[in-house]
């Protein structure tokens, strides 16, 4: 009985909402919204878009986006709110890539820009307004720029 309690009381002391990190699987708990991204307005079933958008919002008003391939893998991720979301969850294995792109600059410099082959990140923001994304360019579909995750 002490362990229902305890799965009760943790269960109930998790966030409603958490996310994928890059590069996983996406967790967020939405409806997924299949979209087609080309130069021309094209409407396409679900079946034939390249990618999908889960999104949700966390406990503290962060809209967080994960944009997922067919094989369920989320390849870029987005944020805005009025602070910043749990960026070690939502970057995973390249948070410390995204700590150390930022650890030659003094705290608070302006944004954050880093962009290699293999890992991009932007994050800009000032208190009560916080935006990025970070996007794995090597899994991005053919018909979608980094400049289209937002």
């Amino acid at each position: 009985m002490n362990f229902v309690k305890a799965a009760f009381a943790v269960a109930v002391m998790l966030p409603a909402v958490s996310y994928a990190a890059l590069g996983s699987t996406p967790t967020l708990h939405a409806r997924p919204q299949p979209l087609l991204r080309s130069a021309a307005a094209v409407t396409a079933p679900a079946a034939s878009a390249s990618y999908t958008v889960h999104e949700a919002r966390d406990p503290d008003g962060v809209a967080i986006r994960e944009y997922v391939l067919p094989t369920n893998v989320v390849f870029a991720v987005a944020w805005q709110g009025p602070v910043r979301p749990d960026m070690n969850a939502l970057l995973g294995t390249y948070f410390y890539r995204a700590a150390s792109a930022g650890a030659g600059r003094p705290r608070g410099t302006g944004p954050l820009i880093e962009r290699s082959d293999d890992f991009q990140i932007e994050s800009v923001g000032r208190p009560g307004n916080f935006l990025g994304k970070a996007i794995l360019p090597r899994l991005l579909p053919a018909n979608v720029r980094a400049e289209d995750i937002r």
